[in-house]
């Protein structure tokens, strides 16, 4: 695998990754119990948005000022949003960049906002196979409790962490679609998954494309013994030739989880739009009961 994130990071598809992640977490949490958080595509853990303007040989336009750099200065966020752009601003600050300062400069991926969202009593897992950025990953999360990381495939992970003895697990599964059978793989994942830990909350981040071939991939998820599962979309750049938008596809959601995802996905459609004809959209793949 080629793919570095660090190119990417902080783009509109974290800010709605990221934002909703922290919501998940947090709705679960509101059972006293234990969680594995387990990442099965940790990548590198933090990123400097420096770096974003830098191809592997060119000079490349950054992403993160149509992502992250358009929530920076608000001061109108809705309230699914408030935690998620004050986490951000703390690893900003704490990594370095002036308080106050006008733009993002750091960038926490999603191991590190799941580090700063966990108890005492929950426990990470990391995972990053590929190996320079495992390495990174390494170096950022050696001294951090109840935390391990490892050099390892992350759709093994499902099958080898599962089930965890906490009996509660949140699965986020962020490949870099390099493969053309990401979604084949993702799903038979997701069906060891659930023979693993049938309440396990599972949450995939897929792209939003005209190669993308979201409906097979839905169709492929109804042939499992699905529990409620819902999908959510944003879309920013509907006339895209690449990305248009992305999505998430999770099962066993937090109840009544619909009503911070909804709002907080057509805010964020609206203030990272690219070009007109964008907007959000939630669906029932299996409904609740």
């Amino acid at each position: 695998m080629n793919y570095r994130h660090h190119f990417h990071a902080g783009n509109f598809a974290d800010v709605f990754k990221h934002a909703a992640l922290v919501r998940l977490v947090r709705s679960l949490q509101r059972k006293p119990a234990g969680l594995l958080l387990l990442d099965t595509h940790a990548g590198r853990g933090r990123y400097d948005l420096a770096a974003a303007a830098h191809g592997d040989s060119l000079a490349r336009a950054p992403e993160w000022p149509d992502g992250i750099g358009r929530l920076w200065l608000r001061g109108d966020l809705p309230p699914e949003l408030v935690e998620y752009a004050a986490l951000v601003r703390d690893f900003d600050r704490q990594q370095g960049n002036a308080a106050g300062a006008p733009t993002a400069r750091f960038y926490p991926g999603s191991p590190w906002l799941l580090r700063a969202l966990a108890r005492p009593h929950d426990r990470l897992a990391l995972c990053e196979l590929q190996a320079d950025e495992c390495v990174m990953l390494q170096g950022e999360f050696q001294f951090s409790p109840r935390t391990t990381v490892q050099k390892l495939d992350g759709y093994t992970a499902v099958r080898a962490m599962l089930p965890p003895p906490e009996r509660r697990a949140l699965v986020l599964m962020d490949p870099p679609f390099e493969a053309p059978d990401e979604f084949v793989r993702i799903a038979t994942a997701l069906d060891d998954g659930l023979r693993r830990l049938p309440g396990g909350t599972f949450v995939v981040w897929y792209p939003l494309t005209e190669r993308a071939r979201i409906e097979e991939f839905f169709a492929r998820l109804r042939t499992l013994s699905l529990p409620p599962t819902l999908a959510v979309e944003m879309v920013v750049a509907p006339i895209a030739p690449k990305l248009k938008g992305c999505g998430l596809v999770i099962l066993n959601p937090p109840w009544q989880f619909e009503r911070e995802a909804e709002p907080l996905a057509q805010w964020l459609a609206g203030v990272l739009a690219q070009s007109p004809g964008g907007g959000a959209a939630l669906r029932w793949l299996v409904p609740e009961k």
